[in-house]
């Protein structure tokens, strides 16, 4: 498997903090990898130092097989970074953002243009490229300031949060647009406090507590780490919840969850074959159900278990 990313060890202190505890990571060539945490896990500090924006303590890293101390500039040609904030010059258009990051990297005016007006119509801001930044929707600065850090064509690409603050038709837009990067090749790390979207669109997921890396794999993989899977019933009429519920509870030899008002009973199971034989079982009772299924842990539920911290408090 060819990486595009590898760290070993790493560490980062700033005083008494450490903000990085020997953070292993590594990142398929290709591939999406999400890396989440709570505040202050050390998330941002990595990508700061694969970035070359800081130098590590200890440990080592390299990007495309140049180390990040050694190598910097090396390094810095391969890659793009896009912030938690979007950091394009408001009071430029979309034209001038684009023309003058390709002129800070070396292209001459012709060609700058031309990749602006490529990456304008790649993201679907050509409409709008002569508008001043300041009037752009967040969805379209965020594309914008996305489109600013593939002007360099990078084959690696570190997104830090790139959808905080966003509503959520602004963020399908973000991932839409990533899910294009990928298929054209690129290599994404990416950073977010929303589980949602490492679902959608990490290959992997590392997980990071207190600078220090506590696990990681794909969704359902960490799903089924965390626990085993989870019965949900609903009867179609509430007359038959008691005895939903007893069956349900004898199957599964705990008492289920049961909620009055929606109709929904849960227990946990370890044994999925259980779900044939309560099929089987509300049928020789009568019971018509409107849902039976199972399903893994929620990914929120796996952060919870192996942060000790519920979404919304990273969230907030």
């Amino acid at each position: 498997m060819s990486l595009a990313i590898r760290a070993e060890g790493l560490v980062k202190r700033f005083g008494d903090t450490v903000a990085l505890n020997g953070v292993d990571l590594e990142v398929p060539t290709g591939k999406v990898v999400g890396v989440l945490g709570p505040n202050g896990a050390g998330k941002t500090t990595a990508v700061r130092i694969l970035a070359t924006l800081l130098r590590p303590d200890g440990g080592h890293a390299t990007v495309g097989g140049y180390d990040v101390v050694r190598d910097p500039v090396r390094v810095r040609s391969l890659i793009g970074l896009t912030g938690q904030y979007a950091s394009v010059d408001e009071d430029l258009s979309g034209t001038e953002n684009l023309v003058l990051i390709g002129r800070l990297l070396g292209l001459s005016r012709p060609d700058a243009r031309h990749r602006a007006v490529e990456l304008l119509e790649q993201f679907e801001l050509t409409e709008a490229a002569g508008r001043a930044a300041k009037t752009y929707s967040g969805g379209m600065r965020r594309r914008l300031d996305l489109a600013a850090s593939l002007v360099g064509r990078p084959q690696v690409l570190y997104l830090d949060e790139p959808t905080t603050g966003l509503d959520p038709h602004a963020r399908n837009e973000v991932w839409g647009v990533v899910r294009k990067l990928v298929a054209d090749g690129a290599t994404v790390l990416l950073t977010t406090q929303y589980l949602e979207e490492a679902d959608q669109l990490a290959d992997s997921i590392t997980v990071f507590d207190h600078g220090r890396v506590v696990a990681n794999g794909r969704a359902d993989e960490l799903k089924r780490r965390v626990g085993g899977q989870t019965m949900l019933v609903r009867p179609t009429s509430l007359a038959d919840l008691d005895a939903v519920s007893r069956i349900l509870g004898d199957l599964t030899g705990v008492q289920p969850m049961r909620d009055d008002d929606t109709g929904l009973l849960t227990a946990p199971v370890s044994d999925p074959v259980l779900l044939s034989t309560l099929v089987r079982k509300l049928d020789e009772a009568g019971i018509v159900a409107d849902e039976v299924a199972l399903r893994l842990p929620s990914l929120d539920e796996v952060f919870l278990a192996l942060t000790g911290k519920p979404t919304e408090e990273v969230a907030a």
